[in-house]
C-alpha cells in the first residue's frame, strides 16, 4: 500500500488496531476470558491482550482458532477477517525506509496515512508534512551527516506529503509558533522558499495554519510538539503522539486525549486566526528578506 497511490491508507499498524478490536468485542460477546482464549491459541493472557490492542502481529492459524472459539462460523465473516489479518501482517508503505526508521516511528507513519484529521502543533520547526525539499534537508542534516541517508530521509519526508495530495486526502490542522518561523534553518534562501511554500499552503483546501504570535504570550502548550491523530473508522481512537529523542509516546486514553484537545482548542484561540495567516507569514518573509 502506497500512501500516494490514492487507494487504501490503512497500513499494518491501523489494520492490526481494527482487527485486534473485533476480536475483543467477540471474545466479550462470547463471554470468554483472556486467560482462556491465550490457552487456546497456545499463549498467555498477556499476548491476547497485545492482539487486542493491536500491538503485535497477527499468526493467521491463531486468528482461525480463536474465531471458532468464539462461535464465529459464517464463512464471508470468517474468510473477511482472516484477510484482515493476512494484510495487517504485509510491509508499511515506508518498508523501502525501514532500515532508517525506529520501530515507534514506524507505528506513526501508518496512523498519520489513515487519519482523517491531523492536528499538529510545532514549536521548533516547520511542521514535516509542510516542508520543502530544502528546508526538510536542512533539519535532517542537523542530525545525519551521510549524504545517501540525508537523501532518502528526505524523501521519506516527500512521500509523506504524498497524503496531502491524494484523491481523498485526510485534514491537516497546524498550529506553529513564531518561533518556528523565524529560526534560520538552512540560512536566509531556505526559509525564503520555505515561508513562500507555506503561503501557498493556505489556500490548499484541507490545509488549515495558524501561527502563535510572540505577543500571545505564554500558552497552553508550552511542553511542547504534539499532534492528535482521528480516523474515520469510529473502531480508532483519537491518538496523541508525543515525540521525544529516543522513542515516542502515544495517547489514546479518554481523559489523556481530552487534555491535548483542550490544549490545542486554546493555542488556536491564542493564535491568529487562518484568515490572517497569510499576511503573517508575508511579514515574516519580508523580515527575511530584509
Amino acid at each position: 500500500m502506497a500512501a500516494q497511490d490514492g487507494g487504501s491508507t490503512a497500513g499494518p499498524t491501523v489494520l492490526r488496531i481494527l482487527l485486534g478490536t473485533q476480536l475483543r468485542k467477540l471474545r466479550e460477546v462470547k463471554g470468554v476470558t483472556r486467560e482462556h482464549a491465550g490457552y487456546e491459541i497456545r499463549s498467555s493472557e498477556s499476548k491476547i491482550s497485545r492482539m487486542e490492542l493491536g500491538r503485535v502481529g497477527f499468526k493467521e492459524r491463531d486468528v482461525a482458532d480463536l474465531l471458532t472459539l468464539y462461535g464465529v462460523t459464517d464463512e464471508e465473516e470468517r474468510t473477511a477477517l482472516l484477510n484482515l489479518a493476512r494484510q495487517a501482517n504485509a510491509p508499511g508503505w515506508w518498508n523501502q525506509y525501514s532500515d532508517l526508521l525506529p520501530s515507534w516511528f514506524q507505528a506513526y507513519l501508518d496512523l498519520e496515512a489513515a487519519a482523517e484529521l491531523i492536528r499538529t502543533y510545532e514549536v521548533q520547526f516547520v511542521p514535516g508534512l509542510l516542508q520543502t525539499e530544502d528546508y526538510a534537508r536542512a533539519v535532517v542534516l542537523l542530525a545525519h551527516d551521510d549524504r545517501d541517508e540525508v537523501e532518502r530521509r528526505v524523501a521519506l519526508r516527500r512521500d509523506r506529503q504524498q497524503t496531502l495530495l491524494r484523491s481523498d486526502p485526510g485534514q491537516l490542522w497546524a498550529v506553529v509558533d513564531e518561533a518556528a518561523l523565524r529560526r534560520p534553518i538552512g540560512g536566509r534562501a531556505v526559509m525564503h522558499k520555505q515561508l513562500q511554500s507555506l503561503i501557498e499552503a493556505t489556500e490548499m483546501p484541507n490545509v488549515r495554519l495558524q501561527v502563535v504570535p510572540f505577543h500571545a504570550g505564554g500558552h497552553a502548550a508550552a511542553g511542547g510538539a504534539f499532534t492528535i491523530l482521528r480516523f474515520p473508522d469510529p473502531a480508532l481512537p483519537d491518538v496523541v503522539y508525543v515525540e521525544q529523542l529516543t522513542s515516542a509516546l502515544y495517547l489514546d486514553k479518554r481523559d489523556d486525549v481530552d487534555y491535548y484537545v483542550a490544549a490545542m482548542e486554546r493555542l488556536c484561540v491564542k493564535a491568529d486566526q487562518p484568515t490572517e495567516t497569510a499576511d503573517t507569514l508575508r511579514r515574516i518573509l519580508a523580515v527575511v528578506d530584509s
